[in-house]
C-alpha cells in the first residue's frame, strides 16, 4: 500500500508522457552513423537538448518495468506529423566511422595538334640553322611556374623599391632556364641560337648597373653544356646601342651595354664564334659623319674584348650593307648579312658579291660565318609594314652558301627551324615538338609592334638615352616578361 502511494507520488510530480514519447523512448539506440538526412538532425537535436533527454529517462525508470517491452501505439495521423527523435546520441568517432570517397583527380590532357604537310624542297645549305631568344614550346606551357624563358625583367621603380638583389635573382632564373632552352635545342637537333639581351637585367645601367660574377658559376654551366653538344650561341645588343651618336653620354651608355654582354659570355668560356651584332644606328642628319663616328668610337673607345666579339649588320633604315662593309674591311670588323634588310634597303651590289666580300673577314679573323633570314609578313604593302617578320620562313635563299650559320628571325621562333628542317631534309624532327603554323597570319603582328615604342623607351630609361634616338631598326628580339 505504502509503495503504491510512494509511486503515485512521483507520478504527479513529472509530466505523464505521451504514447508518442513512449515509443519514440523505446527505439533501438542506432550504433553508427545516422542512416538518414532526418536522424542526423535528431542526433543534433538530442545533443542540443540535454533535459529532454533526462526528464524521458525518469519516466521510463518510473513507470516501466526494465524487462518489459512497451507496445507500439496503433497508427494514427500524428505518425505524419513531423517531429524529433528523442534518441540518445551515439559518440562523434562512430559517426564518422565510413570514411567519405576520395575525389578523383582530373587526369592532365595533353593537347592533339594537327601538324600540316610541308612543300618538299631542295638545297645543298649543310651549316646551322638557329632562332633568337625565345622558345614557343617551352614558353607557352600552360602553368606559369613550368614556363621557360630568359628575358625576366622588372621597372626601374621596382629596383628602387625591392633592391639590387632582386634584380639580380631575376638573372640567376633567366641563366637557369637557358640550361633548360640548350638541352630542348639538343634534344631536337638545333645548335645555333641568339641568347636574350635581358638576361641580366639592368646590369649596364649607369646607376644600378652590377658585375656578374655573383652568377659566374652557373654561367660557366651554360658554356660547358654548349661546347659539350657543340652549340653555337650568340647575343644582339638592343637598337639602342649607340656607337655613331653626337652625345657622348649615349656612347658611353652603348659602350656599357657592349661591355656587359661581352662579360655575360667570356663568364661562359665562349670562343670567338659568339659574337655580338649591332646595327650602325642613326645617321642624325649627316651619314658620313655618323659613319666616322662608329668607326672611331671602336677603334678608340671599346675595351680590346669587347671590339673583339662585335659584328655589324645591315639595316633596313640607315645602313646597307654596301654603306658599312668599308668601315668591316678597314678595321677587320665581321659583317652579318640580312636578306630581309638588302630587300627593304637594297645595296647596288649583288647579295652574293657582298657575301664574297664579307667572307673574308670572316675567314682572316677564323671566325665562322653567319648571315640572318626573315620575311615580310603576307599582305605587307609599306615600308612599315615590310619591316615586320613573318611567323616562318617558306624557303631559303638562292644566294646562300653552303657551309655557313643562318639566323631565322621569325616569330614563330624554333618552329620556323623546324619547318625549315622538314621542308630542306636538314635534320630529323621530333613530331612531338612541332606546332602548326597560324592559318590566319595577316601583316599585323598580334600586338607586339604597338608595344615598340614603349619597350623602346623603356630601353631607353635603362640606358638613360635621350629621346630624340629614334632611328631603330626592326630586328627580332624577344618579348620583355616584366617582374614586379
Amino acid at each position: 500500500m505504502d509503495s503504491s502511494l510512494e509511486l503515485k507520488a512521483k507520478v504527479t510530480q513529472i509530466k505523464l508522457p505521451t504514447r508518442r514519447s513512449l515509443r519514440l523512448a523505446t527505439e533501438p539506440t542506432p550504433i553508427g552513423p545516422s542512416a538518414s538526412v532526418k536522424e542526423g538532425k535528431s542526433l543534433e537535436f538530442i545533443e542540443a537538448s540535454p533535459k529532454r533527454k533526462t526528464k524521458l529517462t525518469q519516466i521510463l525508470e518510473d513507470t516501466t518495468d526494465k524487462n518489459q517491452d512497451v507496445p507500439a501505439p496503433s497508427s494514427s495521423k500524428s505518425k505524419k506529423r513531423k517531429y524529433e527523435a528523442a534518441i540518445i546520441p551515439v559518440e562523434e568517432s562512430q559517426k564518422s566511422s565510413t570514411p567519405s570517397p576520395k575525389k578523383r583527380q582530373k587526369t592532365k590532357v595533353e593537347p592533339v595538334y594537327i601538324i600540316p604537310e610541308v612543300e618538299k624542297k631542295k638545297s645543298t645549305f649543310k651549316g646551322r640553322l638557329g632562332y633568337a631568344c625565345l622558345n614557343t614550346v617551352l614558353r607557352n606551357k600552360k602553368s606559369a611556374s613550368e614556363s621557360v624563358f630568359c628575358s625576366r625583367t622588372c621597372r626601374i621603380d621596382s629596383v628602387k623599391k625591392n633592391g639590387i638583389e632582386f634584380v639580380k635573382d631575376l638573372g640567376r632564373k633567366n641563366v637557369e632556364d637557358l640550361l633548360t632552352i640548350i638541352q630542348w635545342n639538343e634534344d631536337n637537333n638545333i645548335r645555333f641560337m641568339r641568347m636574350s639581351s635581358e638576361m641580366f637585367p639592368y646590369a649596364s645601367h649607369g646607376i644600378y648597373g652590377y658585375s656578374l660574377s655573383y652568377c659566374a658559376p652557373l654561367l660557366a654551366q651554360v658554356g660547358e653544356l654548349a661546347k659539350k653538344y657543340g652549340h653555337r650561341l650568340t647575343t644582339h645588343p638592343g637598337q639602342f646601342t649607340q656607337l655613331g651618336s653626337p652625345k657622348a653620354e649615349v656612347v658611353k651608355a652603348s659602350v656599357r651595354e657592349l661591355t656587359y654582354h661581352c662579360e655575360m659570355m667570356d663568364l661562359m668560356d665562349l670562343d670567338a664564334d659568339s659574337v655580338m651584332i649591332i646595327h650602325g644606328g642613326g645617321m642624325y642628319g649627316d651619314k658620313p659623319a655618323a659613319l666616322e663616328r662608329i668607326k672611331r668610337t671602336i677603334q678608340q673607345v671599346l675595351p680590346q674584348n669587347v671590339r673583339d666579339r662585335l659584328v655589324l649588320e645591315n639595316d633596313e633604315m640607315c645602313y646597307n650593307a654596301e654603306d658599312l662593309l668599308p668601315i668591316c674591311e678597314e678595321l677587320d670588323i665581321p659583317l652579318v648579312f640580312d636578306y630581309h634588310h638588302d630587300i627593304l634597303f637594297p645595296s647596288s651590289i649583288s647579295p652574293s658579291k657582298i657575301i664574297e666580300r664579307a667572307n673574308v673577314i670572316w675567314a682572316r679573323r677564323g671566325i665562322r660565318p653567319k648571315q640572318h633570314l626573315s620575311e615580310p609578313r603576307p599582305g605587307a604593302i609599306t615600308l612599315m609594314e615590310r619591316r615586320a617578320h613573318a611567323d616562318r620562313c617558306e624557303s631559303l635563299p638562292e644566294d646562300l652558301p653552303d657551309d655557313m650559320d643562318l639566323m631565322i628571325e621569325a616569330k614563330d621562333k624554333e618552329q620556323a627551324v623546324l619547318q625549315l628542317y622538314r621542308m630542306y631534309g636538314l635534320q630529323p624532327v621530333n613530331y612531338a615538338s612541332l606546332r602548326p603554323p597560324d592559318e590566319n597570319q595577316t601583316k599585323e603582328t598580334k600586338g607586339r609592334k604597338s608595344m615598340k615604342r614603349a619597350q623602346t623607351k623603356a630601353a631607353k630609361t635603362k640606358l638613360d638615352l635621350p629621346e630624340e634616338e629614334s632611328e631603330l631598326s626592326s630586328c627580332d628580339e624577344d618579348e620583355r616578361e616584366m617582374v614586379e
